[in-house]
């Protein structure tokens, strides 16, 4: 009941700043990790609450626009010689169709984000439903609006109409922001895998491991960050190479051991580098 009281709460706060960019405070940030952890909700949760909300008004934002592109594109073909303004009307369809597209992804992220925090709340889901709705009828009325264009002979085969292709194109860009890879394994056998070079040192005393310029990507294997919060170590010791900020992460095991590493911020984790490279003892 607590947590449901601290979302409503919360709510008229997130619309309210989810178009402006987030400023780093670190007094902020402090007393809303305290405020998170009395009501219980996760710093997990709390993001995705934030991303929802901020994805709710960009989504309305686009919607905006493709109204305005659309009068435009009705004042243009009013005014007759249709041919003559082609191109900016072409422009203005494919801009519209590209939005559509990002007003589809947000709305899929968004829910992802929301159902990997765990957050179900019944009112989110019913703004989420009449968005699919909206956006359904909006994709007929864009058809038919091409469909009236093209009966103006004005030819538009050569758009990317195609809303599967379109997003699949969008697929593949998230899928590549998601994309990391990670390698472990003791010094030696890293260094012989081509993946950790040793740079620096006197007589091989004091040289530092580094990742391999041009490492062997063969050792490493791929993971989609959205999914693995967990990364088997089973050793004694392990110590991270790659570059990864300290709070997003820590390296658990009984008695001082490295049973696993925790990404408890994948965002934060792999901000630095995509490659995360471990040796163990």
């Amino acid at each position: 009941m607590k947590k449901l009281f601290f979302v409503a709460l919360f709510v008229p706060f997130f619309f309210s700043c989810a178009s402006d960019e987030p400023v780093k405070d670190p007094v902020k940030d402090s007393l809303t990790e305290e405020t998170n952890r009395l009501t219980g909700i996760t710093n997990q949760q709390a993001e995705a609450l934030d991303s929802f909300f901020r994805a709710m008004n960009d989504i309305q934002a686009n919607l905006d626009e493709i109204r305005e592109k659309e009068k435009m594109i009705a004042s243009d073909t009013s005014k007759g010689d249709v041919a003559s303004r082609k191109d900016k009307i072409t422009a203005d369809i494919q801009a519209i169709y590209d939005l559509m597209v990002q007003n589809k992804q947000r709305l899929a992220t968004a829910k992802k984000n929301l159902n990997n925090a765990n957050l179900q709340i019944a009112s989110m889901q019913t703004t989420i439903d009449q968005l699919n709705n909206t956006l359904t009828m909006r994709e007929a009325e864009i058809t038919e609006l091409k469909d009236d264009l093209e009966k103006k002979n004005l030819e538009l085969s050569n758009l990317s109409m195609d809303y599967q292709e379109l997003q699949q194109e969008s697929d593949a860009k998230t899928i590549e922001l998601n994309t990391a890879y990670y390698a472990y394994g003791t010094k030696k056998e890293l260094e012989a895998q081509g993946v950790i070079t040793m740079e620096g040192g006197v007589i091989g005393i004091g040289k530092t491991i580094k990742m391999n310029e041009k490492p062997n990507t063969d050792y490493f294997t791929q993971i989609d960050i959205t999914k693995l919060s967990e990364i088997p170590l089973s050793s004694k010791e392990a110590t991270i190479v790659t570059s990864h900020p300290s709070d997003s992460y820590k390296i658990e095991g009984a008695n001082g051991s490295a049973e696993k590493l925790v990404i408890t911020d994948a965002k934060k984790f792999w901000s630095v580098s995509k490659y995360l490279v471990v040796v163990v003892k």
